[in-house]
Formats: C-alpha cells, sequence, structure tokens
C-alpha cells in the first residue's frame, strides 16, 4: 500500500492499523532548534483521545505518545529541540477487542470500506478497518502539533458548527465555549440541545454526521502558488483525507454559487496605510494564495456507519447476507473529528509557509 504520506517541505508519514499493537508518523523537514517535547503533542491528542463523553466510543485509549528520533537536549537552552532531522512518534494501542468484529469477518459493512479494500488488496484487515479506520487520525493529531510550532503567530482553533440537522445560532458564537462542552461547539445553547438530541440517536443504535468549521487566525498574505500549489487546493485534499468526510468548503463555500458577483466579492479598502477587505467571503485566500485574513474551512463528516439496526450487506463468498455492527463505536465521528481537522489545517499552513520561505525568502 502506497500514498501514506502527505505534504511537500513538511511531510507526514502515517503508519498502524486499529488493532495492531501500535500506530504513529514520522515527521520530516521540520526545521532544527524548536523547542518540542512529548507534553507539547500530548496536549492535542487529549482533546481527540476516545471515551471522554458518553457522546464518543467508549474504547479506552490513553494515547500516550513517544518521541523516538528527530530531538537533542540542548544545554544552551537547557531544552529538548528539533534537530532537522525525521521525527519518529510512537502510540501504543492498548485497548482493542478483536473479538468483537469475529461475527462479522466475512461481511462488508455497509458505508465502511470493507468492499473496496478487498476489491483493491484482495485482503483486508476486519478488525476495526485496519488501516481505514479513525484510529489512524491520532497520529495526524501528533504531526499537527509539531506543525503548529513551526508557525509561530498563527493560531488554529476547530468547532462544531452542526450535528446531525441541527446548527449552532452564530450569534452565540464564544471560542471560550469550545473547551467546555463535549461537543466543542461555541453555542453552549446548542450544546444543552445537542445532549438530548444525541442521547436520543445513540440509544437507537444509530448515528448522525456533523459540521466540523476550522479558523486560522494570523496567516500573512502570499502564502500558496497559482495553478497546481494552491494552499485552498490543499486545505481542500486534507481535510479530504479525513475518515468519514464528503465534503469540504472554504470561506462561503457552495453559498457563493447563489450569491451575486457583488456580494461574493470582498472589496477592499485602504486602511491604515495598507489594504483592509470589508469581507470574508474568500475565506482568507484568493487565487490560491492567502490573503493576510482568517482562513476559514468546514466539512461533513457523514454519520457512523457502524450501527445496531440490521442493514442489507453481501460477504466475502458472494452471498446475500444481513448485519448488525456491534462494538463500541462513535455515534457522530463528527465530535473527534475537530481536533484531526485542526491537525490537518496546521499542517498544510507550515507546509506551505517552508514553502513560501524556500520560495521568496
Amino acid at each position: 500500500m502506497s500514498f501514506n504520506s502527505f505534504g511537500h517541505m513538511f511531510r507526514m508519514t502515517t503508519f498502524g492499523e486499529s488493532h495492531g499493537a501500535a500506530i504513529g508518523c514520522v515527521v520530516d523537514g521540520c526545521p532544527p532548534g524548536i523547542p518540542l517535547r512529548a507534553e507539547d503533542i500530548q496536549a492535542h491528542l487529549d482533546k481527540r483521545r476516545p471515551g471522554q463523553s458518553r457522546f464518543t466510543t467508549q474504547r479506552r485509549e490513553p494515547d500516550e505518545v513517544k518521541i523516538l528520533s528527530g530531538v537533542f537536549e540542548d544545554e544552551r537552552t537547557n531544552g529538548q529541540v528539533t534537530t532537522g532531522t525525521p521525527i519518529a512518534l510512537l502510540i501504543g494501542n492498548v485497548d482493542q477487542r478483536s473479538k468483537d468484529y469475529a461475527e462479522i469477518r466475512d461481511k462488508f459493512r455497509p458505508g465502511h470500506a470493507d468492499y473496496t479494500y478487498q476489491a483493491k488488496y484482495g485482503v483486508r484487515d476486519y478488525r476495526g478497518g485496519g488501516r481505514s479506520s479513525a484510529r489512524e487520525t491520532a497520529a495526524r493529531v501528533a504531526a499537527g502539533a509539531i506543525a503548529r510550532k513551526v508557525i509561530p503567530g498563527v493560531t488554529v482553533r476547530g468547532a462544531l458548527v452542526q450535528l446531525g440537522p441541527h446548527m449552532i445560532d452564530r450569534t452565540n458564537w464564544d471560542w471560550g465555549e469550545v473547551d467546555r462542552n463535549p461537543f466543542f461547539t461555541p453555542d453552549a445553547h446548542a450544546a444543552a440541545e445537542w445532549e438530548v438530541y444525541l442521547d436520543g440517536v445513540r440509544k437507537r443504535g444509530s448515528s448522525c454526521g456533523a459540521v466540523i468549521e476550522v479558523v486560522a487566525s494570523g496567516v500573512p498574505a502570499g502564502w500558496g502558488a497559482p495553478i497546481y500549489a494552491k494552499l485552498d487546493q490543499d486545505i481542500a485534499a486534507a481535510m479530504m483525507s479525513i475518515n468519514a468526510v464528503k465534503g469540504v468548503e472554504i470561506g462561503l463555500g457552495f453559498a457563493a454559487a447563489a450569491a451575486s458577483g457583488e456580494d461574493n466579492a470582498d472589496q477592499i479598502r485602504m486602511r491604515h496605510g495598507k489594504p483592509e477587505f470589508l469581507s470574508n467571503h474568500a475565506g482568507g485566500i484568493l487565487g490560491g494564495i492567502s490573503t493576510g485574513q482568517e482562513i476559514v474551512v468546514r466539512f461533513a463528516v457523514k454519520p457512523t456507519s457502524s450501527i445496531l439496526a440490521n442493514r442489507q450487506t453481501v460477504t466475502a463468498q458472494g452471498e446475500d447476507a444481513d448485519i448488525s455492527t456491534k462494538g463500541r463505536h462513535d455515534p457522530c465521528v463528527g465530535i473527534r473529528a475537530v481536533p484531526v481537522g485542526e491537525a490537518m489545517l496546521a499542517i498544510v499552513l507550515a507546509d506551505h509557509f517552508l514553502m513560501h520561505r524556500g520560495q521568496v525568502g
């Protein structure tokens, strides 16, 4: 299997399976001299970690990260810094229950990658989906923590803005609220309503989708390049690479199709000796290059495919069958996708920062 790497100058390669001994990643291209300890990475992994509320899978993984290479104790700074060499990170799997999948090992789960993996490779890991499992995203979050350190002055934050059919009220937006509720939503009123809604979904053995919004502040104008190195192109690819993501939009996104040219284009005026945009329908990117405004990206996550409801499928032997997926699963995978979306945006920005620096100095 190829294509396990993402990025150009700042490059991440992930490895491991859902029920294997461990997952991890190798980050190549990180500049030297950046302070980095395991605690810096752990804080972000703890946000993605399963089993933190009744609204996520109850798989108990501490997700404790180990730095295997690429750092050195610098006596001059009295701290551990990056050396410019590949940084290898390892996260152990300690709470696998492969027996939960024994009954369905020969059945293709509707909505999962079971059939397509079998069709492509002729073999698949039925234990939680193996490489296709969202468990792999823990490695991305770890790499994203390093990426944040490469882009000082840039803040990347994510939030859940829609759960199933229920959207937030944007007039209630409060970034401080995101870490005070189990949904990572900036609307406290929506969080209270979502608890009731998702409890009902969970008790029915069903699932729902979500929309996540990720915002990067402090990105200067000029990152990205026209044609085949567009910043929004790489952002879209990064978000679409996340498990269960079925749509991505930047700025006004799909709503731009219904807008007029007068309403959509962000007007500009001189303010304090420099150009200032009067709106941000473009989501901080024009012609594939950052404008200096906030970069705003949203992605839609489909409902979790592992549900208790009985569904029709076929077996690997070509027979019709019924299936009900038992075990421990998120009723909404979108909740834990928030820190993953943050990580992927940080990785893209670190990559483009280094490419920009290499091209224009």
